[in-house]
């Protein structure tokens, strides 16, 4: 059995039963509309925020579940689908999980308007059934992916990205959203401040761990046998790059910093880069920075008895680290 499988068993029924209901979250009466969230749904991904909603939900409470759970989840998945619409038109890419993207079938213009009214739709979820504690967490979990992107791209143009910012960026970009989910589970089971901040936690690590782990496959090998350099041809900081840079000289650094500015598109010079990053260590300080991260969301989890959900964000912890794409 699939890693994904595994972690889904305790939950299937209710997973089965949420693609019913976020289905109908966004229902609307605009036909263009429909035809353009009926084609979101048909290509959706792992669907791993859900997953993390109903596993903390149920470890936290003893397998206790409730309508507001299934509601926590569509907010999510309703924020995350809007935020992915977004992000395709910002990047002018035409393909997300291998299909044509909603800026590729539809052009910009409807593109900004979905994702709008995506958000929209998860807004009016939390407060037509007075959800206020979980619009608090996803608006403030949305906040921060839009400061991190601009952080992003505010440190891309000088290239001066230190290993605090650097981890600021992606758990505003990345971790703030499983962050989310998983203080989400916990508050829509009636769980106390201190255990929803604990379960918001965790998620946070998990999230932080996840991105160093997809930063690192930048630099080992892909499906095609060779290393892709996409971040690299992006311009994008990624620890492995930072902690070379920490740790070249005042030469070295200068042909990096070039390399990275003006050469970026240039194949031969990529692989020069990769090569370089990982001569300096940078592969496995990286690692260990995942796996330091991965070790404190693991703790977390050992403060709960032991339960199938338990099991379950055990092997999603593991799955994060481990995965293979």
């Amino acid at each position: 059995m699939k890693p994904v499988e595994q972690i889904k068993q305790p939950i299937l029924k209710e997973m089965e039963l949420f693609e019913s209901k976020f289905k109908d979250s966004m229902e609307t009466k605009v036909p263009l509309l429909n035809r353009i969230t009926h084609y979101i749904v048909r290509r959706k991904g792992k669907q791993m925020r859900p997953m993390f909603v109903f596993l903390v939900a149920k470890m936290v409470s003893n397998g206790k579940f409730e309508e507001r759970t299934y509601r926590g989840a569509s907010i999510i998945e309703l924020i995350h689908t809007g935020s992915l619409v977004h992000d395709d038109v910002v990047d002018d890419s035409n393909r997300r999980r291998g299909f044509f993207s909603i800026n590729a079938l539809w052009k910009n213009k409807i593109a900004v308007l979905v994702g709008d009214f995506l958000f929209s739709k998860s807004l009016l979820l939390s407060l037509d059934n007075d959800d206020f504690d979980l619009l608090r967490i996803v608006s403030n979990s949305l906040k921060d992916m839009s400061e991190g992107e601009l952080l992003q791209i505010e440190k891309a143009r000088k290239l001066d990205i230190t290993e605090e910012v650097y981890f600021e960026i992606i758990r505003q970009k990345t971790a703030t959203l499983i962050a989310a989910c998983c203080g989400i589970g916990a508050a829509s089971v009636g769980s106390e401040k201190d255990e929803i901040e604990k379960m918001r936690t965790f998620g946070e690590l998990i999230g932080i761990a996840f991105q160093i782990k997809d930063d690192l496959f930048d630099y080992t090998d892909a499906k095609i046998g060779k290393p892709t350099g996409i971040d690299i041809k992006e311009q994008k900081m990624t620890l492995p790059l930072i902690y070379a840079l920490n740790n070249a000289s005042k030469k070295e650094r200068k042909w990096l910093l070039n390399s990275v500015k003006k050469y970026n598109k240039n194949k031969k010079r990529v692989k020069e880069v990769i090569a370089f990053v990982k001569e300096k260590g940078g592969i496995e300080y990286t690692t260990s920075k995942m796996k330091e991260y991965q070790g404190k969301a693991l703790e977390i989890l050992n403060t709960y008895p032991d339960s199938e959900y338990k099991d379950s964000l055990l092997t999603m912890v593991n799955y994060v680290i481990e995965r293979k794409i």
